[in-house]
């Protein structure tokens, strides 16, 4: 299997059609080498706001209200793209409004018959907790496909190890993280969780992000991070874990997700099913003593 995920740098569209332009664009690159399954960032259809004059796409909540009415067009671009390439495809996040009137980070999986399945953020960051309009998931899934069985953890969801772990453990393989960071710090966060996440299960981890300055829009107004594919580390795969890892454009790799059970008579470590070790009852909660 080959995996592409995007470093995608951030423009300002002048209308719909333009920002599909760009995205098809990016997505035949990777198709063109191969790609089966394509990863674009959290926050993608943000970058759609900035069609609009700069009083809604300048303020969060208008431009959120805004993109709504752009929500078909989004789904049916991701829809095109797939079937036209005959691959997956992460079509980065959308923030969807739901009947209460708060907006849920949702990432879009397009198939190339024309479903479209999706993983709510579950974990919202102190900046989306801040905005004080978005609200979580509520169901964890994992997507069966003729390649396998993977998942979907929205950025922040890879620092939280039980995620992952519960997907896993319905039998995920490949995880997509989508992301966006803006600063440094953030991107390293994503970057080892992904890369733990990969180590503990184990798992092939696939995170695209954002990249560049759009200083028109508070959400997307700084980007830093390199897109990158990680695996576990352990006997035969690489000995950092690193696959691939792309500062601009496209990290692309191709996968073997047989590995896993062709490697496991003669790993290393075996972090998976040594995981239980960690629940005993007798070590769930650490006894402090005086030294």
């Amino acid at each position: 299997m080959k995996l592409a995920a995007a470093c995608h740098g951030i423009g300002e569209p002048e209308d719909f059609a333009a920002f599909a332009e760009g995205i098809a664009e990016q997505v035949a690159t990777a198709a063109a080498q191969g790609a089966q399954v394509v990863v674009l960032p959290e926050y993608l259809a943000l970058e759609i706001a900035a069609i609009f004059p700069a009083e809604i796409r300048g303020d969060l909540l208008r431009s959120l209200d805004a993109l709504q009415a752009l929500h078909e067009d989004y789904l049916a671009l991701a829809r095109e793209l797939a079937r036209r390439h005959a691959l997956l495809l992460l079509a980065g996040t959308f923030l969807l409004r739901m009947d209460c009137g708060r907006y849920r980070n949702r990432a879009y999986l397009a198939a190339p018959d024309g479903r479209i399945v999706y993983q709510d953020k579950l974990t919202l960051t102190g900046y989306e907790r801040a905005a004080g309009v978005l609200e979580v998931g509520d169901e964890l899934k994992v997507f069966e496909c003729d390649l396998g069985r993977l998942a979907v953890n929205i950025c922040y969801d890879a620092e939280f190890p039980l995620y992952a772990r519960a997907q896993a453990e319905a039998g995920a393989q490949l995880l997509l993280v989508p992301s966006c960071t803006d600063t440094e710090a953030g991107a390293q966060r994503v970057r080892l969780g992904c890369r733990a996440r990969a180590l503990e299960n184990p798992l092939y981890v696939a995170c695209a992000v954002t990249a560049g300055q759009a200083p028109w829009s508070p959400a997307l107004d700084s980007n830093t991070g390199a897109a990158g594919i990680y695996a576990p580390i352990d006997r035969g795969f690489p000995d950092d874990g690193v696959i691939a890892q792309a500062q601009a454009g496209w990290a692309i790799a191709e996968v073997d997700l047989g590995a896993f059970a062709a490697n496991a008579g003669h790993a290393q470590v075996s972090i998976a099913s040594d995981w239980p070790a960690q629940l005993r009852p007798q070590v769930q909660r650490a006894r402090v003593e005086r030294l």
